[in-house]
């Protein structure tokens, strides 16, 4: 009997080609997964990335909520075009700290890897409560009742406690003063220098305009504001010019 006829055996036997596709699929699973436990570390370490302060934890909470992620990625492909439209690729240590990631799958708008600092927060507070104002062909609907909403601010230090439970460095320290620091980050003229000395490159200021309370809007912005402000690209841009 030929290797072919056994093949065809095979072939028309599904029992047969269901165990022989099962064995296949968990060899090639072993050999990409075993490699992996040899590992300390399977994430390069890159300087400047921190975890989230307590306002854009806070904030990134209410993007997951509201599906933003359904439209907008944050996930710049190593290609020539998004590197020119968006900004340096993305790097996996950049979502090291998120749990989940915000890759995404699709854009219906543009990738927000590199949103921050791009435009001021008054800008990104309109485009949130009027987004055909600035952008009118966007499809995307007004997010008014976050200037609206008031924060939840006082489960914040149980938040992070739950994300030390899966990796995220938060000290103890750091859930001592999550309330506090929630607050500094979002109030003109309060004192930041703890706020500074455990979240290096925060921006604080009152993002939504409205000094007399801290809403959704504020988290929201102080989040957006903050995706790829933390790590310094000029050193990978000098490193790809020299090779």
């Amino acid at each position: 009997m030929s290797l072919l006829d056994k093949h065809r055996i095979i072939e028309k036997n599904a029992s047969l080609l269901l165990i022989g596709s099962l064995i296949v699929v968990c060899i090639g699973g072993i050999v990409e997964i075993a490699p992996l436990f040899y590992f300390q570390n399977t994430i390069e370490k890159v300087e400047g990335m921190r975890p989230y302060t307590p306002l854009e934890l806070a904030g990134r909470d209410i993007y997951v909520r509201e599906g933003c992620y359904g439209c907008h990625s944050q996930m710049i492909r190593p290609f020539r075009d998004e590197v020119e439209r968006y900004g340096h690729y993305s790097l996996a240590a950049e979502s090291m700290y998120d749990h989940p990631f915000q890759w995404g799958s699709k854009r219906t708008g543009p990738d927000l890897a590199r949103v921050g600092d791009r435009y001021s927060s008054v800008w990104h507070v309109e485009h949130l409560m009027h987004p055909q104002a600035l952008v009118p062909e966007s499809i995307m609907p007004s997010y008014r009742f976050l200037a609206e909403a008031e924060l939840d601010q006082f489960a914040i230090d149980a938040h992070l406690s739950a994300n030390a439970v899966v990796g995220v460095p938060y000290t103890q320290e750091m859930i001592d003063n999550a309330q506090a620091d929630l607050i500094a980050q979002a109030t003109p003229d309060a004192d930041t220098s703890g706020l500074e000395a455990r979240y290096p490159k925060v921006r604080f200021e009152d993002f939504d305009g409205n000094a007399s309370k801290i809403t959704e809007m504020d988290a929201l912005v102080a989040y957006l504001q903050m995706l790829g402000t933390l790590v310094d690209f000029s050193a990978y841009d000098a490193e790809a010019n020299y090779r």
